[in-house]
């Protein structure tokens, strides 16, 4: 058994243009939990993140957490097109 996944697929999307189509939600939804985790370091006293310093930061944060989500979404497409 191989352990990539997209060894399985037979129909639909291919996993790179997937990737492609979900990294500007997957890098958007990192950048406003950092901006948040931010303002959270406040009440430890340390400095908050600038909102720009969140988008900054999510861009190469958003490449490994992109992978996961296209993953998550590609065995969900696999799962409803009855291919697993």
């Amino acid at each position: 058994m191989t352990t990539d996944p997209t060894s399985h697929r037979q129909s639909g999307w291919p996993f790179g243009k997937l990737y492609a189509l979900l990294y500007v939600f997957t890098a958007g939804a990192v950048a406003i939990n950092l901006f948040m985790l931010g303002l959270m370091w406040q009440a430890l006293g340390l400095p908050a993140i600038s909102p720009v310093a969140a988008i900054l930061l999510a861009i190469p944060l958003g490449l490994p957490a992109n992978w996961l989500v296209t993953r998550w979404v590609r065995g969900m497409m696999d799962e409803a097109d009855g291919v697993k």
